[in-house]
C-alpha cells in the first residue's frame, strides 16, 4: 500500500478513498506463473498490463504515483510474501478525496495485492446475452475502473440463467465483450472478435491472440450470436474457454480446432515468453 507492505487484515485505504466512495480508480489482475529458467514465481505479461493501466489512468486524467520498476518491484513483493497466492492485482484511484464527485488535491493511492486461485471456469461453459448495453461512446468505454458494478449485475442476470458468463450488446445491437473477458467465434473457416469501438475492453489475451493468430475484427449482431459455430471467451484469469451454449442455444462445436489453437497458443507463451 502506497509503497509499504500492509497485512491483509489490517486497514490500509482510508474510508475516504475516492476509489471507494465514487468508483474513481483502475485495476489491473495478473496472472502468477512459475518464472521461467530460475526459482521463484512472477506475474505473467506484466508489461502490458502496466501499459494498460496508465492508459486507464490517462482516461480518467490522473497519474500512476509510481514507476514501472518500482510497480514490478511491489509485485515481486507481494508475491514472495503470499507463497500459495494465485493472483495480483493493482488498484490505482485518485486518492482521498471529498464526499462527493469533485477530486481532493492529495497524491493518488495504489495497492499491490497478492492472493487468492484463478476461477476455475470449466470447458464448454453456458453464456447468456443481456438487455442493458455496453454504451461504447461512454467516457469509460474500454476502460478498466472499478466502477464494475454494471458488470456485477449483467452477471448477477446471466447466473440466474443458469450461465457463467454475460456477454454484452453495444447501443447498436453489435456483439461486444462479457463481463470479464473478450469474445471469439468461427464462421467455419476463420476466428473474430468484436473491434474495440463496440466498447470492449482491450484484453491483454485478446491482444495476444490477435498478434498470433488469424483473427477478424468483425462486427455481429447480437440477435445472430447463437448462430455461430465455435466461440470461446478469453481473459488473463480463464486463458480460454471454450462455449457450449449461448442463449439455451447448443453450438455444433465445442473445444473445436479454434478454441484449441488459441488455448494453445497462451499455453506456449505462458511456458516460453512470461512478459511478451
Amino acid at each position: 500500500m502506497n509503497g509499504r507492505i500492509a497485512p491483509g487484515d489490517r486497514p490500509a485505504l482510508h474510508a475516504d478513498d475516492h476509489g471507494l466512495i465514487v468508483g474513481d480508480g483502475v485495476f489491473e489482475t495478473l496472472l502468477i506463473v512459475n518464472r521461467l529458467g530460475a526459482a521463484g514465481r512472477t506475474a505473467f505479461a506484466i508489461q502490458r498490463h502496466l501499459r494498460r493501466l496508465r492508459f486507464s489512468a490517462g482516461v480518467l486524467e490522473f497519474e500512476v504515483p509510481y514507476s514501472d520498476s518500482e510497480l514490478r518491484a511491489a509485485i515481486d513483493m507481494c508475491i514472495e510474501a503470499a507463497p500459495h497466492a494465485g493472483l495480483v492485482r493493482i488498484t490505482v484511484t485518485s486518492g482521498v478525496g471529498p464526499l462527493a464527485s469533485a477530486r481532493g488535491t492529495g497524491k493518488p493511492s495504489a495497492i499491490v495485492m497478492a492472493g487468492g486461485t484463478p476461477p476455475a471456469h470449466q470447458p464448454g461453459t453456458a453464456v447468456a446475452t443481456v438487455a442493458f448495453p455496453r454504451n461504447e461512446r461512454a467516457a469509460m468505454a474500454g476502460v478498466k475502473t472499478t466502477s464494475y458494478a454494471e458488470n456485477v449485475l449483467a452477471l448477477r442476470h446471466a447466473r440466474a440463467r443458469g450461465a457463467t458468463e454475460a456477454i454484452f450488446a453495444d447501443t447498436q445491437g453489435r456483439v461486444s465483450e462479457g463481463t470479464g473477458s473478450n469474445i471469439f467465434w468461427s464462421d467455419g473457416e476463420r476466428l473474430h472478435t468484436p473491434p474495440l469501438d463496440t466498447g470492449c475492453l482491450a484484453g491483454v489475451t485478446r491482444e495476444l491472440l490477435l498478434e498470433r493468430l488469424d483473427i477478424r475484427e468483425s462486427y455481429l449482431p447480437v440477435e445472430r450470436l447463437h448462430e455461430v459455430r465455435e466461440a470461446f471467451l478469453a481473459s488473463t484469469t480463464r486463458s480460454v474457454q471454450s462455449i457450449g451454449m449461448i442463449d439455451d442455444v447448443k453450438l455444433a462445436v465445442v473445444d473445436g480446432p479454434h478454441t484449441i489453437a488459441a488455448s494453445d497458443t497462451i499455453a506456449r507463451l505462458v511456458d516460453t515468453n512470461i512478459d511478451p
